[in-house]
């Protein structure tokens, strides 16, 4: 049987928003929920910008790493939610996405909130205006570098599509002057943290498997 364990309703509270914000970018939304440490329970999804989000919250989940959708999770957290809830039966085989490894992370700058939410709301107005056939922007708008953040030996380039998805999680606030948004990396990924949760992107592209 699964079981998810949130003991505080403000965790419970915006552990919901986030997956609200993940269904409503993707009605097909599969989350996937995993012991972080003990103690400490993160949410996973992909969105349709082809970056995962995330969200961490003090709690359990029993299994330990499982997958559920985002609608069922969505009404076991806001449909009488209480400290211990079903969140759906498993859907593991669902979940396609490969995830980054704990370990390996370096901190390569802070930016204040306040020019990344300008960045990410001009890219909004501008995705709005090249939506393609399919409903979405053109993968030329969303792989565009919209920043170079560089520090403690690495420069990483920031893409339109990670800016769309802090805005579509709702991630950023730019009424908070004093928030920053931490850019870290490892030699594969790249990881924006904001105050509401965070974005993360493959860095460099698999390599296809040849037979």
């Amino acid at each position: 049987m699964t079981e998810l364990r949130i003991p505080d309703p403000a965790d419970r509270e915006s552990l919901g928003a986030f997956i609200a914000r993940a269904v409503r970018l993707d009605g097909q939304a599969v989350v996937r929920l995993r012991m972080r440490s003990t103690g400490v329970v993160e949410a996973w999804a992909a969105t349709p910008f082809e970056v995962l989000v995330t969200r961490a919250v003090e709690g359990e989940v029993e299994p330990g790493d499982v997958s559920v959708t985002g609608a069922e999770l969505l009404a076991a957290l806001t449909v009488a939610p209480g400290e211990r809830m079903d969140p759906g039966p498993p859907r593991d085989l669902l979940w396609r996405s490969e995830l980054p490894a704990v370990n390996g992370w370096r901190r390569v700058d802070d930016l204040p909130v306040t020019v990344v939410a300008d960045l990410a709301d001009r890219g909004v107005a501008l995705a709005r205006e090249n939506v393609g056939p399919h409903g979405t922007p053109p993968a030329s708008l969303l792989d565009q570098n919209v920043l170079t953040v560089s520090g403690e030996g690495v420069e990483v380039n920031v893409p339109m599509r990670c800016l769309l998805a802090l805005s579509g999680m709702g991630f950023v606030d730019s009424s908070r002057e004093g928030d920053v948004v931490k850019v870290a990396a490892t030699d594969s990924w790249l990881r924006l943290d904001a105050r509401y949760g965070a974005v993360l992107r493959r860095r460099q592209a698999l390599l296809p498997l040849l037979f």
